[in-house]
């Protein structure tokens, strides 16, 4: 599928935006073809960046608005700000069919409020869940809910099954879905009632969409024996800021061990290609974009405080997802 697509861009929300946004725009652009990008802010500063970072003009369209919403917003009070932000703007222009994507590194809640207030829900999905890919043994895992809801019933446990598969075939084609529910255990008694209903009810109903496993616990995540996994918003919350704060904590401590003594400078220079390999597997810029799923058109969020390349990798994911039929897929698998 080549067919051209158009990416709406929340140039102001995030860290040190819109520098990284119209950076990682243009990094983006220069590895696709057949996209273009319309984006939304405050053009007196979008334009000599897009004009220093040599974005194509003819790969963007700019929305100019001064209106932003500001991270430490409530969502409420986001959504009270009026329709001129750009975060607004962008979620709008996905709603009136202008746009085949939305990307914003802005306020988590306000994105989640605005998504609802101008967009869908697809047909039988009760709530949307926060996804995210996370690298594994030997592969890519999708995770979700990873926070957009701290209390699910059976049937939200199911349809993250569903959506999280539906990614998965959508960003890797050739991947058979394996899904699995993150548990305190992996026999079947372990857990609370709703996770013991929700593994008998996967166990019971067979899909063609994808195999289920069973369940999962917190050292196994990496692993790779599965590619899925599921659980409610709180835990998966958890989850993702245990697996960030461990990568950090590997990293920092790698750097000080090889850089504390002589022989550690040594012992790098030696390993360089390794540690090299190493640090790019945990790198979390090269997995951020994390996807709003169950809204009945593509929303993304990049992490507020990545940078360029992380922004990039944003888009990347944003633009596998309309490539990949992620809605279409969900929607055929959805009961």
């Amino acid at each position: 599928m080549n067919n051209l697509i158009t990416i709406a861009i929340d140039a102001m929300g995030g860290d040190n935006s819109p520098n990284k946004v119209i950076k990682g725009t243009s990094l983006h652009s220069k590895s696709s073809t057949n996209v273009k990008y319309k984006i939304f802010g405050n053009l007196d500063i979008i334009k000599p960046l897009i004009k220093k970072y040599n974005l194509s003009h003819d790969k963007v369209d700019l929305i100019h608005t001064e209106k932003l919403v500001e991270g430490e917003d409530s969502a409420l009070s986001a959504a009270k700000r009026g329709k001129d932000t750009s975060l607004w703007l962008a979620l709008e222009s996905l709603k009136k069919d202008e746009t085949d994507a939305m990307v914003s590194a802005g306020n988590t809640g306000a994105l989640f409020l605005i998504s609802k207030l101008n967009l869908q829900m697809i047909e039988n999905i009760d709530k949307p869940a926060l996804s995210a890919l996370w690298p594994s043994k030997k592969g890519m895992n999708v995770v979700l809910d990873l926070g957009a809801n701290i209390d699910c019933n059976v049937k939200n446990l199911v349809d993250f099954s569903i959506m999280g598969s539906a990614l998965l075939k959508a960003l890797f084609p050739m991947e058979k879905p394996k899904v699995a529910l993150l548990n305190i255990g992996s026999e079947e008694l372990k857990g609370n009632t709703m996770i013991k209903e929700t593994y008998q009810f996967l166990n019971d109903n067979k899909y063609s969409l994808f195999d289920f496993k069973g369940y999962i616990e917190g050292n196994h995540l990496m692993d790779g024996n599965v590619n899925v996994i599921v659980a409610d918003g709180f835990t998966g919350n958890i989850a993702l800021k245990t697996a960030e704060g461990t990568s950090n904590f590997i990293i920092t401590e790698l750097k000080k061990a090889f850089t504390s003594s002589l022989i550690g400078k040594i012992s790098s220079i030696i390993n360089f290609s390794n540690l090299k390999n190493f640090k790019k597997k945990l790198d979390p810029r090269l997995y951020n974009g994390a996807i709003l799923l169950g809204l009945d058109k593509p929303v993304i969020k990049s992490h507020g405080s990545t940078d360029a390349i992380g922004f990039a990798n944003s888009l990347k994911v944003c633009e596998k997802t309309i490539r990949g039929n992620l809605i279409d897929q969900i929607k055929k698998n959805i009961k």
